[in-house]
């Protein structure tokens, strides 16, 4: 676990890293991270078109832009981190071969370029929702802790990712290939209940062995119900992010005399 420990230690080579990547994805934008704003607004227009109007199956989903905006967040932050990661060792190559540094910042500072845009929604909603629905404005703020157990959770994972990625080249088109599906087998876009009513055992395979359920759904009962999160949520998301940072640490250990080699 030490490895995250070099985040304080060289908190101002990661701080460059993370300036590099965030002013590389945003040069010669006049909107800047507005734009990161489009495509969960975009995504959202087109869901709520296709569900609530043409399918009708989010009548029982009240404020449904909002319940699926809130999944959205957490969601895109999750895939589009792990897509970052998984290249960003091969994207900086040249750094890694020249110089000798903790590569493991490389896919953190991925993460946190991802982090500036989960940001920002999470601000957005907090907004959005204490203002439509009454029952949220006690809770919302309790979303922000949740939220960061959650990057804690999705910073393990790109670590792992990108360590194996560096080795096994597979990793990444086998992540592309795995997160259309994961994302429909997540309740973004809809409850269990709605379409598995009667079949307790299937929700509880889909909402339990799903690691990404349990942290979207502790983070929208705060942001979306206006309640506390459930226990077993919380529990699962601290347990998920504590099992992905020392997945992400052992994975990295084991490659890291390799990593300048195998690029």
């Amino acid at each position: 676990m030490t490895i995250y420990a070099d985040l304080l230690r060289y908190r101002d080579l990661f701080g460059n890293l993370f300036r590099r990547d965030f002013q590389a994805r945003y040069k010669g934008s006049a909107l800047g991270v507005l734009w990161s704003l489009a495509n969960p607004l975009l995504l959202m227009a087109i869901y709520v078109l296709v569900f609530s109007l043409l399918w009708r199956v989010t009548d029982d989903v009240p404020h449904y832009p909002l319940y699926l905006l809130t999944g959205l967040a957490a969601w895109i932050f999750f895939s589009t981190s792990l897509q970052a990661a998984a290249r960003s060792m091969l994207e900086n190559a040249n750094l890694i071969r020249k110089t000798r540094f903790p590569r493991q910042l490389v896919p953190l500072s991925a993460v946190a370029t991802q982090l500036v845009t989960f940001a920002v929604m999470t601000a957005v909603l907090i907004v959005l929702n204490s203002a439509l629905i009454p029952e949220v404005r006690d809770t919302a703020l309790l979303a922000l802790p949740l939220a960061l157990v959650f990057v804690a959770l999705v910073g393990g994972l790109a670590v792992a990712v990108a360590a194996a990625n560096v080795v096994f080249r597979d990793v990444e088109h086998l992540l592309t290939a795995l997160l259309l599906p994961w994302f429909f087998l997540t309740p973004v876009l809809y409850r269990f209940e709605q379409f598995l009513s009667g079949h307790d055992a299937i929700v509880r395979v889909l909402r339990w062995g799903n690691p990404i359920t349990p942290p979207i759904e502790a983070i929208r009962a705060p942001l979306w119900e206006g309640r506390a999160p459930r226990v077993a949520d919380v529990a699962y998301l601290c347990v998920a992010a504590a099992a992905a940072l020392a997945l992400g640490a052992w994975v990295f250990s084991r490659v890291d005399d390799r990593i300048a080699v195998e690029l």
